[in-house]
């Protein structure tokens, strides 16, 4: 069997033209995108400064989606409590038996329950 020899030389002129090929790929791509080769990409460094504003908008615009986002997400916490768990916060603020019973419409015993293991202690 024949062994192939390869020189130092010969390896590196084939890097040399993998990568001359791979250049003239890149202005072709980018040719046909619309670039315009290496000076579109110089264009677009010129408008840096509107694309940072953009960001910049783009970056306050989301921050107040996830604030209106955050208030609804609570809303819908507060709308899908159940009963005995308004209750217990009712009674964790400090709010008698009666009064929960009438607001969460539980019965008085539920209530007086919910009161003495979840209530504020009196010191």
């Amino acid at each position: 069997m024949e062994h192939i020899v390869i020189t130092w030389r010969e390896l590196l002129l084939a890097g040399i033209l993998v990568l001359a090929v791979y250049i003239a790929e890149m202005l072709l791509l980018l040719r046909a995108r619309g670039d315009g080769g290496p000076a579109g990409v110089f264009r677009k460094n010129r408008e840096a400064p509107e694309l940072k504003q953009e960001i910049a908008r783009l970056a306050s615009r989301v921050e107040l989606l996830e604030q209106q986002l955050g208030g609804l997400m609570a809303e819908r916490a507060d709308a899908e409590q159940t009963p005995y768990q308004r209750a217990i916060q009712m009674a964790r603020q400090g709010r008698d038996a009666g009064r929960i019973a009438q607001s969460c419409g539980i019965s008085q015993g539920e209530a007086e329950l919910i009161v003495s293991v979840h209530g504020t202690r009196n010191a």
